[in-house]
């Protein structure tokens, strides 16, 4: 047995020196692993059996220190008793306690009157006070009749007041039995079991309550999460409905090197509002084959068109239409100059319909084959092909199969002050049409050639723009695209469908999307744009265009595919203006002016001021003469109004509002207001949301959350809502999720 290694105070070690006494005791070897060293006023007993300490006692062995008033240190055992006032530190974990019996060998005794603060390895601390703390070996403590929270010492705003606290850090697990949970002071939550992971860790355990109130009157949610395994785990959510019933939820996720997924589930085996039973699944999957290619399927279905108005969020609603029933096998590849892709695709809907408003389903993909290729040639040139082979089918519709292939020879001439890049190519579909009706198969076909060129210059010159150094370029763009005009009013059309007007799309080809239409057009596009570059940091201060595309000649082809006279030589003005103008200080802006009617089409402009995180204000005004209101492809003017807003109002106080307004019909679209707290260990969020769901209803939703530092939310929470609703939004409680 290694004796201890005795050291004498400071003080004794001077009166040594002052009496010229021996001083081999000043400078002692250092400690051995293992070793015990023992420093006190005053060292009495046998070194064979017990040393007696008084008098600003500290004990080292490894990574425990021991501090008191006293100290009785049985070398037999390794055993110390401690007293009076003991300050004891475990690696990153302390205890303070009146008294300490304990084993420095097998870390293994009892404090009383104790207090505990430990750490994990991704720095959350654990603070708590018992009558007792227990120590079970290296890193596993157990404080009884205890309370526990996860805030600064002398913070007890919330606790965690249990019968035992298991704390154990070689699992980073933490156990509490017979607990309650007490902020302010008032007893708010109790379970006879519950456990946490010490690291933010994902723990098997029961996950914080949801609590919803809104048109559907109150909602709980109790989750219940199952780390299975380190690559899949699983979460079940039984939820109640005050008025619909019960209903159970529950997500598959799993993840391997080659290949990841999940599956979802809700089932309310009889809504008693609703008069049936309501179910919903999500089922995906990707996976990595090798030698080029991966496979995937993205499968959704819910039990009625009503499903997600009642249980999901605004975002679920206008998102929803057509679920996708997807499934995909990918190849890929490339070489020194080119590569090739392909994709064998499977894709039909369930289109969730509107009585109010029906529309019609897309076509099904059953399947679609297609792939593309390219390959550099010499002096700046390129060769490109794509092809794709579709079965369309649909219940009312024709069905038919389309055959596409678009070869293409492009040159590309590139230097900073400018570019040319002119492209040719030829568009050949063929068509095979089954019967419908009266309708008899038949054959179509279409070749059209497609000629572009687009070109640019750069210039640049010093500048300035609010007193900072920047470079202002001056950019002038042509665009000139040339594709014959065909009736295609005798072919089908399965997948087209006409693009929004925009700047970007002033330098396409083809205004339409899909393969099934191809614009006739032979035109010029004529654009300017201009930026500011700040010169110490390279953002993009602030950019301004303006563009219009010319019509050399002025027939064209109408979405019906039916041959149509332009009765103007220019398309729709447009011009947008925007950029970050100051690290706080956010505008943009666009505007679209129709000449043929002499009208203004469209026009949008907004700024937004987001000086810090939790701080951020948002204007927005949206102007349409005939737009899509998003219900079943209905068109009326649009007049919208959209402000949006989080700031403090007080120390620790956020206020949250949005209101978009829809000047047209005079009414909200969706408002939202709330308020946040934000106390350090804890934050609380209260928001109220209205919105609209369709043409005649809207829907009601309130947000109460608490959310308690390192240990999770009580309630509903309302930040990914907030985050949506609000530009700029920020978590208030994490400086991460900042600007």
């Amino acid at each position: 047995m290694t004796p201890p290694i005795l050291r004498p105070s400071p003080l004794v070690l001077a009166l040594a020196a002052a009496f010229a006494l021996p001083a081999a005791a000043d400078t002692p070897p250092p400690a051995a692993p293992g070793q015990t060293v023992i420093d006190a006023d005053r060292i009495d007993g046998q070194m064979e059996s017990r040393i007696q300490a008084r008098g600003d006692v500290v004990i080292r062995r490894d990574d425990q220190t021991i501090k008191a008033d006293w100290l009785d240190y049985f070398q037999s055992e390794n055993r110390v008793k401690a007293g009076d006032k003991v300050e004891f530190v475990d690696g990153a974990n302390r205890v303070d306690a009146h008294a300490l019996d304990y084993n420095v060998a097998t870390r293994e005794g009892e404090a009383s009157d104790a207090s505990f603060a430990g750490r994990g390895e991704d720095g959350r601390t654990l603070r708590g006070d018992g009558e007792k703390i227990e120590f079970k070996g290296r890193d596993r403590y157990r404080l009884v009749r205890a309370r526990a929270n996860t805030c600064a010492p002398g913070d007890d705003s919330w606790y965690l007041k249990a019968g035992t606290i298991d704390v154990d850090y070689t699992r980073n697990v933490g156990v509490a039995r017979h607990a309650r949970l007490d902020f302010q002071g008032v007893p708010i939550l109790y379970t006879p079991w519950i456990d946490f992971p010490l690291d933010g860790g994902r723990k098997s355990g029961l996950l914080a309550p949801v609590l919803k109130t809104g048109s559907d009157g109150f909602e709980l949610a109790l989750p219940y999460y199952f780390n299975l395994a380190p690559n899949y785990d699983l979460t079940l959510t039984p939820r109640v409905f005050a008025e619909r019933g019960a209903m159970l939820g529950a997500e598959f996720r799993y993840l391997q090197p080659g290949y990841s997924g999940s599956i979802f589930t809700e089932q309310m085996p009889d809504d008693k509002v609703y008069g049936q039973s309501r179910a919903a699944w999500r089922v995906r999957h990707a996976q990595n084959l090798g030698a080029g290619f991966s496979l995937g399927y993205d499968l959704n279905y819910v039990s009625d068109a009503d499903y997600f108005k009642d249980f999901g969020s605004r975002v679920d609603i206008a998102s929803n239409v057509n679920l996708a029933r997807d499934a995909w096998l990918n190849y890929g590849r490339s070489w020194d100059g080119g590569g090739a892709s392909g994709q064998l695709r499977l894709l039909r809907y369930q289109t969730l319909q509107d009585a109010d408003t029906p529309v019609t389903p897309p076509y099904a993909l059953l399947p679609r084959l297609s792939g593309s290729a390219t390959q550099a040639l010499p002096a700046g040139f390129s060769a490109d092909v794509f092809a794709e082979f579709t079965r369309f089918t649909h219940p009312t519709l024709q069905d038919g199969n389309r055959l596409v292939v678009y070869p293409s020879v492009a040159w590309a001439f590139e230097r900073n002050w400018g570019f040319l890049r002119p492209r040719l190519g030829v568009h050949v579909t063929e068509y095979e049409l089954d019967a419908l009706g009266e309708r008899q198969a038949e054959r179509r076909s279409r070749t059209l050639p497609v000629f572009s060129t687009d070109a640019g210059l750069v210039f640049e010159r010093p500048s300035t723009l609010f007193g900072r150094s920047h470079t202002q370029t001056l950019e002038p763009r042509l665009f000139y695209v040339n594709v014959p005009t065909r009736d295609q009013s005798e072919l089908p059309n399965f997948d087209s469908a006409e693009k929004d007007f925009s700047f970007a799309q002033l330098f396409t080809a083809n205004r339409f999307t899909g393969q099934d239409r191809i614009n006739g057009v032979h035109a010029l596009t004529v654009a300017l744009s201009s930026r500011y570059l700040d010169d110490a940091s390279g953002l993009e201060r602030l950019r301004v265009e303006l563009g219009q595309r010319h019509y050399l000649r002025k027939d064209s082809i109408s979405l019906s595919g039916a041959p149509e006279e332009l009765e103007n030589r220019g398309s729709d003005l447009v011009a947008t203006v925007g950029g970050d103008l100051t690290r706080a200080w956010r505008a943009d802006a666009s505007y679209q002016y129709n000449q043929q009617l002499g009208k203004t089409e469209r026009y949008e402009w907004g700024a937004r001021y987001s000086p810090e995180p939790g701080k951020t204000v948002s204007l927005r005004y949206r102007y349409g003469r005939d737009e899509d209101v998003g219900f079943g492809g209905v068109r009326a003017p649009l007049r919208q109004v959209d402000v949006a807003a989080q700031w403090p109002v007080a120390r620790k106080w956020y206020v949250v509002a949005r209101n978009n307004y829809s000047l047209t019909d005079k009414t909200a679209l969706e408002q939202l207001a709330g308020v946040e707290y934000n106390d350090g260990c804890w934050t609380a969020r209260v928001v109220g949301q209205r919105y609209v769901t369709d043409l005649t209803n809207t829907k009601n939703a309130v947000f109460l959350q608490l959310e308690l530092k390192d240990l999770g939310g009580i309630g509903s929470n309302p930040v990914d809502t907030l985050r949506l609703a609000i530009p700029g939004y920020s978590k208030i409680n994490d400086p991460r999720q900042g600007l």
